[in-house]
């Protein structure tokens, strides 16, 4: 079991690094882009809660992303103290060029798999993050393959 968890987090370790290598974003920045492209616009609030996150971690994301041009924040009209983030042209193009989320690939092809099987895994893997004290953190884990997940 310890050998599978493993394997698992070195399969999301290589993804991430490939991503970064060749497109210069991290995963967690490529969800958040997508997500903002997708809902836009979005306050920082309901996309740390649509991807998952933790609101302090969603602020250095952000950042990146906003100094790399994939998006703006701009203050809303009606109440200004809102910030909705919008993506840039730059963001809508690169989002609709960049490789598949992780978590992506991964429910397409759980998706294939006989409903029972698909329980039965959820399960198992709810269970293992229990024993692990892994349901109890703060910013729920970014690998979300529920069909209502979309992309994140």
């Amino acid at each position: 079991m310890l050998k599978s968890l493993r394997q698992i987090i070195q399969a999301i370790d290589v993804h991430s690094r490939r991503l970064s290598a060749l497109y210069h974003v991290t995963a967690p920045q490529l969800v958040c882009l997508l997500t903002v492209v997708e809902r836009g616009p979005i306050t920082s609030t309901a996309l740390a809660h649509e991807v998952h996150l933790s609101a302090s971690t969603i602020v250095g994301i952000l950042d990146r992303l906003e100094a790399g041009g994939y998006i703006r924040r701009e203050r809303g009209t009606s109440d200004r103290r809102r910030v909705y983030l919008t993506a840039t042209d730059a963001g809508r193009r690169f989002a609709r060029e960049a490789p598949s989320p992780l978590q992506t690939q991964l429910a397409e092809r759980l998706a294939g798999l006989p409903h029972d099987e698909q329980r039965s895994i959820a399960e198992v893997l709810e269970r293992v993050a229990a024993l692990m004290g892994a349901d109890r953190l703060e910013g729920a884990p970014l690998l979300d393959t529920t069909p209502s997940g979309g992309p994140p």
